[in-house]
């Protein structure tokens, strides 16, 4: 069983990553962009990890997203996690406000707030996610370029377990820069890289990441996205993430 949770927590750590909660998909952090008053938005993705060390595990994601004003939205995900373990795993609900924004210069700034909703003792055993509410803040900055954009985040946050023996870092940081290059009207093309607290505590503390991501946008209402993320600074471990997401705006 504890095997079998170890497994699971890798892959939850790997979602953490990609996470559902209304990033700038596929990129692992978000923009400072929003719905505006009244606008709606879904987010539906699928994920495939591979790691040397725990094997392969899918899952898919669900967010919906609403803007409460120009500058705040409020969001709620969902993720189901279809393999090596099946059912659900952490709800989240968060919102993301834009307190800054200088038309002239390009430059924006918002926070995110997000509240983890837990799963139950059983699942959290079964390795479905955490059974004890966590939560994380970030903060989002976007720079408009000649280019496209540059995206940075840094994010803090904190993991609890209902089971006292799970060992792994409970406090957690992530910074990130992503320029964003937009290519041709319908395609943007996306570099990510991170450096991210490592949830092992069997391994050191740092560990980091890169993504390739790819957007195409046929109309203002859909975008279709696609990346590939890799672990790096983790030692002998290999991970890989595949990451997909349709999104519809309304």
């Amino acid at each position: 069983m504890r095997t079998r949770f170890k497994l699971l927590a890798t892959f939850a750590a790997a979602l953490c990553l990609s996470g559902p909660a209304l990033a700038y998909h596929p990129l692992v952090g978000d923009d400072t962009g929003t719905q505006g008053a009244g606008g709606n938005q879904i987010e539906i993705g699928y994920d495939y990890d591979h790691s040397t060390l725990d094997g392969a595990g899918r899952s898919f994601s669900i967010t919906y997203s609403r803007g409460i004003t120009d500058a705040l939205d409020v969001f709620a995900s969902a993720v189901w996690l279809a393999s090596p373990v099946g059912g659900w795993g952490n709800a989240s609900l968060g919102a993301k406000w834009r307190f800054y924004d200088h038309e002239t210069s390009g430059l924006s700034l918002a926070i995110e707030p997000k509240v983890q909703l837990p799963v139950s003792a059983e699942d959290e055993a079964r390795g479905l996610g955490n059974g004890k509410t966590g939560y994380s803040l970030a903060f989002l900055a976007t720079q408009n370029t000649s280019f496209g954009q540059v995206i940075v985040n840094l994010a803090a946050g904190r993991d609890r377990f209902a089971d006292k023996l799970i060992v792994d870092r409970k406090t957690h940081y992530r910074l990130s820069v992503a320029p964003v290059w937009q290519v041709s009207k319908p395609i943007r093309l996306a570099l990510d890289m991170g450096l991210k607290t490592n949830p092992d505590s069997s391994r050191k503390y740092r560990m980091g990441y890169l993504e390739l991501g790819m957007i195409y946008t046929p109309d203002q209402t859909l975008d279709l996205s696609l990346g590939i993320l890799r672990a790096v600074l983790d030692g002998p471990v290999s991970n890989t993430t595949v990451t997909s997401e349709a999104t519809w705006r309304f």
